[in-house]
């Protein structure tokens, strides 16, 4: 009966590792996704001032070369989102 228990015992033993072992395997490659994630964004952060950054050049740009055309569509845009601010 002793020798049954300790049989026992050891056959708990070894399956708490082996769950153990698969939670920490688990654990790990959630922790290696999360970081793969965490590079991916960071980088699609940094194209996205850039881009950012073009858009602004180009529109700075725009105005520069034509300001009487840059005012009209100022002034448009403002009188479209007046039109529609003011209709709600």
């Amino acid at each position: 009966m002793e020798a049954t228990d300790k049989t026992n015992t050891v056959d708990d033993t070894a399956d708490r590792l082996r769950f153990r072992s698969g939670v920490h395997s688990a654990v790990d490659k959630v922790a290696n996704a999360t970081t793969q994630a965490a590079e991916v964004l960071g980088q699609k952060s940094e194209q996205l001032k850039n881009v950012e950054q073009q858009f602004l050049e180009n529109c700075q740009s725009y105005i520069h070369k034509n300001p009487v055309a840059s005012l009209g569509i100022a002034v448009g845009a403002g009188f479209l989102l007046s039109r529609l601010m003011s209709s709600r």
